[in-house]
């Protein structure tokens, strides 16, 4: 039986059969149930989750305003990922660019700081993920 994270994004895409081979083909997302009928998928990945659904282009109460390429202006999604080089070398050989390239972080949290090996990619409706590898902590 699926649990489900307290936070799980959903986000309209505008086509979700486009979307499904980006997030499951390209960066190994599965798939832990769909509505086919309702043009959604429910997508996990190494215990990240998130929720696809096509746009109906109907007036909804889910929708703030007009969708316009790219989606998600003001918003990323940090992603855990076990190998960041493993899913670049998969983005790259399916032609997909990185909006930002891969780089070790470290960022403050009171006397301790927590690295990252992150970079940025948008997906096909301009969502951006940042796919982080965790390299633990060290003091400050």
């Amino acid at each position: 039986m699926l649990v489900m994270n307290r936070l799980v994004p959903e986000m309209i895409v505008s086509d979700l059969a486009r979307s499904l081979q980006f997030y499951c083909g390209v960066l190994g997302f599965g798939i832990e149930y769909q509505r086919p009928e309702h043009l959604f998928a429910f997508l996990s990945f190494h215990g990240s989750q998130l929720m696809l659904e096509q746009d109906d282009l109907e007036e909804s109460a889910w929708r703030v305003g007009p969708l316009e390429a790219p989606f998600g202006r003001g918003m990323n999604l940090s992603i855990k990922c076990p190998d960041a080089q493993a899913l670049i070398t998969r983005l790259e050989a399916a032609g997909h660019r990185l909006r930002k390239p891969l780089e070790e972080c470290w960022y403050r949290s009171n006397d301790l700081q927590f690295g990252e090996r992150n970079f940025l990619v948008p997906d096909p409706d301009g969502y951006l993920l940042r796919f982080a590898e965790d390299l633990g902590t060290k003091a400050v």
